[in-house]
């Protein structure tokens, strides 16, 4: 036991002491290892914030000629100029890898998931694979800001074209694009703003989709319209930027209220919020969006088509409406068949971030005639096993699952867990090479918040982790190869931890089945809970889970994004640690130290500061053994070689998904390389709910 006793004076000099002067024992923490080196990753080039788009007139406007031959000069949609805003979005030339584009051609997706209809505001996935991305706009936009210089980060304008901060910060008026308007021509106001909060974030009985609560923009924020075109946001804190980010992807993109109303009970006294939520299923063709993209088929377990829509309020400099590609296509398949297919050539674009398929996605990219090539960045996906630390009652649990959580909420335990996990094998489990990386937890590495000297590792060993076991009172009394409780702790039974894992990536699988056998070798006994994504998600915002695998979020990997979820700064905001409507949160000491660090960090604007809070952050997360890092490894873009306008480093996950990082409405393919792709040629939109596009 010797060697444990300095483990917290350790622990507390590395906070004044060079990592590398410490000569700590395997079982002491110590400074993570150097990350091995990574040469397929691309190189980024960074810009500053306002090179990259603008609000402004055009002396003309243009768009494809068959739009209009076909709908202009028959009548059926006005002229393009008469469509787009007064000041639309136009995205300047210089930031275009490759420039100006031309119309035509189609990107085909392959996705795993399903679409459950297009009520994104109540919580419908559309399944995934960047078709809500395709349909959505948002007031702010994040995903381009992976190119952006650190110094000028912060989110580009979109649907709120411009804001402005009230002397004292309490107040943030947002300007609106003035005269965009919806796929199907009905203007975009102020309406559509206030509908989504009012009655979908803000209405108990609704649930956004990727959980926007009215915590996620602040405790006690109000929005109010303040005409057609402006809304005033009023927040307790002064000056919180932060939320500017919420106002993003997922968390702010307004539907179609003049649709949505129709069935929301607030407004339509015969329907109920379950015939509101599901009231616009999948066959629910050519519903409204301000996206670049609008649904005009749908066939269950086949295929899903996006078309261009005529009332896209972007352009670029020479004026020609946006986007370059009249047609986005969803295969339905399965998650492993999207590389499989992008490899191949029979799909245009995959996230490939699943390292099963690292090295033969490599030697096949690698050949002459390889139709896609692969574009890696930085490590910036990253898995945790997340600890339940709730106390007091979220979930309900039973006595077993109550005593796991005290477990969960001792430091000597959650530090032999972390001791226990061999992540080097972990990793050599998922992909051979230099792809995997120890990962102790806490930021990624591939933030540039990320300080190594500021990480503490706890190495693998097993011996050490198994003593850390009985300090904290778990024996192996009855000799079965498992821990027991104290006797006076539900008799003495084997101490047994339900794992939940979702069942719709082998990683997050494997990873967990790694786990699984290594924490039988510590003598805890772990059951697997595998759930689809959407029964996954469910379990945990309701509580019910002892131990989870989760692939990190936007928080971990961009820090600037999502920040509240680093800690529990709210009764919803942690992923870990949440508490019953009504309740407060029995935080630990070093849970509220990352509260206090997270909250100084959203108030402040000095980049200095922010910097080394974060490196406090990174030092009493990892010290203390917030979550228990797993691995962590980049991710590639696999992209078609046809394909133009395809950002060098792109990450296909940081602030958010790389189908947005590429910005889809600027990507195009050169006439010389254009294919016979699209399924419904010189086709647009039609009327809300009818079958089939517009001919």
């Amino acid at each position: 036991m010797n060697r444990f006793r300095h483990l917290r004076s350790t622990a507390a000099l590395l906070l004044g002491v060079s990592t590398f002067a410490i000569t700590a024992m395997a079982s002491e923490p110590t400074v993570v290892p150097e990350q091995p080196p990574f040469p397929a990753q691309g190189k980024i080039t960074y810009v500053p914030r306002d090179s990259i788009l603008e609000f402004k007139a055009l002396p003309e406007y243009h768009e494809p000629e068959w739009v209009t031959e076909k709908f202009v000069k028959t009548g059926k949609l006005p002229p393009v100029a008469e469509r787009l805003p007064k000041e639309p979005m136009v995205f300047k030339s210089g930031n275009m890898p490759d420039g100006i584009g031309v119309y035509g051609d189609t990107l085909r997706h392959v996705i795993g998931g399903r679409p459950e209809g297009w009520n994104y505001s109540a919580g419908q996935t559309q399944g995934w694979g960047g078709i809500d991305i395709a349909m959505s706009e948002c007031l702010t936009r994040t995903a381009p800001l992976f190119q952006v210089e650190a110094k000028d980060v912060e989110p580009l304008p979109n649907l709120a074209r411009s804001w402005e901060w009230s002397e004292d910060g309490h107040k943030l008026t947002m300007h609106l694009i003035e005269g965009a308007k919806w796929s199907d021509g009905v203007p975009f106001t102020s309406e559509d703003v206030m509908f989504y909060w009012d009655d979908n974030v803000v209405d108990p009985n609704v649930s956004p989709l990727n959980g926007a609560t009215p915590e996620t923009f602040g405790e006690g924020t109000v929005l109010k319209a303040i005409d057609a075109n402006t809304v005033e946001w009023t927040f307790k804190e002064a000056f919180p930027r932060q939320y500017l980010y919420s106002m993003a992807y997922g968390t702010f993109c307004p539907g179609p209220a003049h649709i949505l109303k129709t069935k929301h009970p607030k407004y339509n006294k015969d329907m109920t919020y379950d015939q509101y939520k599901n009231g616009f299923p999948p066959e629910y063709l050519n519903i409204p969006v301000m996206g670049a993209w609008a649904p005009v088929e749908y066939r269950s377990d086949d295929i899903i088509v996006l078309r261009r829509n005529p009332y896209y309020w972007k352009v670029d400099e020479a004026g020609n409406q946006l986007p370059y590609l009249n047609e986005l296509q969803y295969k339905l398949s399965t998650w492993a068949d999207r590389d499989v297919q992008a490899i191949a050539g029979s799909g245009d674009f995959s996230n490939l971030e699943q390292p099963e398929n690292f090295v033969e996605s490599l030697k096949r990219a690698a050949e002459d005639s390889a139709p896609a090539r692969l574009a890696f960045g930085a490590r910036l996906i990253g898995y945790n096993l997340y600890m339940n630390f709730s106390g007091n009652g979220w979930g309900e649990p039973d006595a077993r699952g109550q005593a796991v959580r005290e477990l969960n909420r001792n430091e000597d335990f959650r530090k032999a867990i972390t001791m226990a996990v061999d992540r080097k094998k972990l990793g050599d489990s998922l992909v051979k090479g230099p792809f995997t990386a120890i990962y102790p937890g806490g930021l990624s590495s591939g933030t540039s918040f990320y300080d190594r000297n500021s990480t503490v590792y706890y190495p693998f060993d097993l011996d050490g982790a198994k003593a850390l076991l009985e300090k904290a009172g778990l024996k192996d009394t009855d000799g079965n190869g498992f821990v027991n409780y104290p006797a006076e702790t539900l008799g003495g039974k084997d101490v047994e931890i339900v794992l939940l894992v979702t069942s719709d990536y082998n990683t997050d699988k494997n990873l967990a089945e790694g786990v699984v056998g290594q924490m039988e070798q510590l003598g805890i006994r772990v059951v697997l809970n595998s759930l689809d994504g959407k029964q996954r998600d469910a379990a945990n915002y309701g509580g019910r889970w002892d131990w989870m695998v989760l692939r990190n979020g936007a928080e971990l990997s961009s820090v600037v994004q999502n920040t509240p979820q680093l800690a529990a700064t709210g009764p919803r905001t942690s992923w870990n640690h949440r508490v019953p409507e009504g309740g407060e949160l029995d935080l630990m000491p070093f849970e509220q130290e990352l509260v206090d660090i997270v909250n100084k960090f959203i108030a402040s604007s000095d980049n200095d500061e922010r910097t080394e809070l974060m490196k406090q952050y990174q030092k009493v997360a990892t010290t203390n053994v917030n979550s228990v890092g797993l691995t962590e490894y980049p991710g590639a873009l696999i992209i078609n070689k046809r394909f133009s306008n395809i950002p060098v480093g792109a990450p296909i996950f940081m602030f958010n998904w790389a189908e947005d990082t590429i910005i889809r409405e600027r990507v195009f393919v050169a006439n010389d390389k254009q294919g016979d792709y699209e399924l419904f040629p010189e086709q647009l939109p039609g009327k809300p709910g009818e079958k089939g596009p517009m001919n």
